[in-house]
């Protein structure tokens, strides 16, 4: 049998870390939970990742290639700001119905381990989401779009708030 490479099984990894909290919840994410659901040893997920907390922090790095750069790069766009608005939410809203187990990750893991870097790397996503969401409010503002008594400030707020699980 040919063993597979690092890349995919660290793919498999991560996706069998979603399922398993999107089905499972976050308490039953456990090394012998994930090598179960990918098929392997629980020793073989030391070969692709030096610990749990690694694999949350690649699948947070994850979320800002796949996610946040997109969203960045709507948000510089040239296009009216309600038409990055709609693009921006219909992204966000996709990218979170297609990697189920990602808001229920990301709203939780980082605040109880007390892992400095998963908290940072969860307060930069959601920073970037926040700022890149109140430059197009802030944009169309600026054209006369949308009233100017909106709050930039609350709206991003409000945006923060609409995850799936």
């Amino acid at each position: 049998m040919i063993r597979k490479s690092t890349d995919v099984r660290q793919v498999e990894i991560k996706s069998a870390v979603l399922a398993i909290i999107f089905r499972d919840g976050l308490k039953k994410v456990s090394t012998k939970n994930i090598a179960k659901e990918v098929g392997i040893s629980e020793g073989s997920i030391f070969r692709h990742f030096a610990s749990k907390n690694e694999i949350i922090l690649s699948i947070m790095d994850d979320v800002i290639s796949d996610l946040i750069e997109s969203l960045r790069r709507i948000s510089l766009e040239s296009t009216p700001p309600p038409e990055r608005l709609y693009k921006y939410l219909c992204r966000t809203i996709t990218y979170l119905i297609e990697n189920k187990g990602i808001t229920i990750l990301l709203f939780s893991e980082a605040s109880y381990e007390n892992d400095e870097r998963l908290i940072t790397k969860l307060n930069n996503i959601f920073n970037n989401q926040k700022q890149f969401a109140g430059k197009i409010v802030s944009d169309g503002i600026a054209m006369g779009t949308w009233d100017e008594s909106i709050s930039v400030e609350d709206f991003s707020s409000l945006y923060m708030g609409i995850p799936i699980t």
